[in-house]
């Protein structure tokens, strides 16, 4: 079959229909949407309806556009107010404590795949690279579960649990290519150079946020456009362009467009109100095509042959 753009539209607005219909159900059971989402493009990929996805550079390039528009509308919806009493703590959870998390869950899964499930075959190195890639909470799933709740959490815990999942991919990525590299080259690592490497896109990426975001503010202000319907777009592709440039100015693009986020959000703008509106349902759309994506990369197959140690 020739697979025309016609036929992605009407394929992929179908599955983006079916997503929203399970969702809703999902909503008034408890369900969590996302895992509903994510289930859906199983149920539609090469072993369920024979929907073949697989190619990994596209789906790399959706989830980096749709987990920054997340991270975005998760930092305009913040108020600054709740996140400034849990700021140290967060910073502290989203590098020490995911650096920790991996640790732990690391030298469980070399436990485990050597005492347990010995046909793994997986190494300690391989085992710390594994753990790397769970290490940090998805911010996607985060932001989704306690605003869709609209949970009423106590002790500021809510804000906190935002902050550390909007800010913890600096430390999760940076250990997940210093293992890959480890891997690969089989030598020792420079473990300072690493760690300067962590520090910088955390610092590049805390300072560009902050000051791109004033910046952006200055200029949605002063720009006078005689089509209102532009703001909202003016601010997606603020937000777009800040984790752009941060990553290229070797920051890291997530925390910056997160921080973004933060002080755009909590400062006064041109039509505010209907942009962050648009945002939300922006967001809710990367979310789908997110976890729709991912889902369509899982073949359940593939996952019976180590079943068990995943769940474990």
């Amino acid at each position: 079959m020739e697979v025309s753009t016609e036929l992605i539209l009407l394929i992929g607005s179908f599955l983006f229909f079916v997503s929203m219909l399970v969702g809703k159900a999902g909503h008034r059971f408890g369900v969590p949407v996302l895992l509903l989402f994510l289930l859906v493009g199983m149920v539609f990929g090469g072993d369920g309806f024979g929907l073949d996805f697989e190619n990994i550079q596209i789906a790399q390039a959706i989830g980096t556009i749709c987990l920054t528009v997340i991270l975005f509308s998760g930092g305009l919806d913040t108020k600054f107010r709740e996140i400034k009493p849990v700021i140290q703590p967060g910073v502290v959870l989203a590098t020490l404590g995911v650096f920790i998390t991996a640790i732990i869950t690391g030298v469980f899964i070399w436990w485990l795949s050597d005492r347990v499930y010995a046909g793994l075959g997986m190494g300690f190195l391989t085992a710390m690279l594994l753990a790397s890639t769970v290490s940090s909470t998805d911010s996607a799933s985060v932001f989704g579960i306690l605003r869709s709740k609209g949970l009423a959490l106590k002790n500021n815990l809510r804000p906190l649990l935002e902050l550390e999942s909007g800010s913890n991919d600096p430390m999760a990525y940076m250990l997940t290519v210093t293992f890959i590299s480890i891997v690969n080259s089989g030598n020792d690592p420079n473990f300072l150079m690493v760690i300067v490497n962590i520090v910088v896109q955390l610092v590049v990426g805390s300072l560009l946020g902050y000051f791109l975001g004033k910046l952006s503010v200055g200029i949605i202000n002063r720009i006078r456009m005689d089509n209102a319907s532009l703001y909202p777009v003016l601010l997606l592709i603020t937000g777009i362009f800040i984790f752009s440039i941060t990553y290229y100015l070797k920051g890291n693009g997530y925390l910056a467009v997160y921080i973004a986020g933060l002080v755009i959000g909590n400062s006064k703008f041109a039509h505010k109100r209907t942009s962050m509106s648009f945002m939300d349902g922006f967001a809710w759309m990367s979310q789908i095509l997110l976890f729709l994506t991912l889902g369509l990369l899982v073949n359940p197959s593939e996952l019976i042959p180590v079943l068990m140690p995943g769940i474990i």
